[in-house]
């Protein structure tokens, strides 16, 4: 079984505050809650990371919620694994991972997620991924001659 790294679950957090917060500063939604709960027993016993077996249910539940709001891949469509790299450059996921993306857990894809982005060499993370954001109307104003 995969793992789910704090920084995960903080991120839940976070999204579940936004989404249904507190009407009184005190009270907690019940995803809140069942996400709190882990969290706090992971910082009492210093743990990184949550085993996604050993979750409750509610937890889980709350987690899988956030984790559906979060993009399902990190492939930016250059994919140099198909050109024989063990490491794409694009993503910077392995062969392997790419391969049996569809088939790996939430939790799985989370921890490559982690690595990739900790990692920060693929393209995704790059001046490539700065100039995608800017759209095709900054793309043409940069590609313009200067005067």
């Amino acid at each position: 079984m995969a793992a789910i790294h704090i920084t995960d679950i903080e991120a839940a957090i976070n999204h579940w505050r936004s989404r249904a917060p507190s009407p009184d500063g005190v009270t907690l939604a019940p995803e809140l809650r069942a996400l709190a709960e882990v969290y706090a027993l992971m910082v009492y016993w210093h743990e990184e990371e949550a085993d996604e077996g050993s979750f409750p249910s509610a937890a889980m539940a709350a987690w899988r919620i956030w984790y559906d709001s979060t993009p399902d891949t990190p492939c930016i469509a250059i994919c140099s694994t198909s050109q024989g790299d063990d490491l794409c450059k694009g993503c910077g996921r392995t062969f392997d991972e790419v391969q049996f993306w569809p088939g790996m857990s939430p939790a799985e894809k989370r921890t490559v997620w982690r690595r990739i982005t900790l990692e920060h060499s693929a393209w995704r993370f790059n001046r490539y991924a700065e100039r995608a954001a800017e759209g095709p109307s900054a793309e043409r104003a940069s590609d313009a001659p200067s005067p």
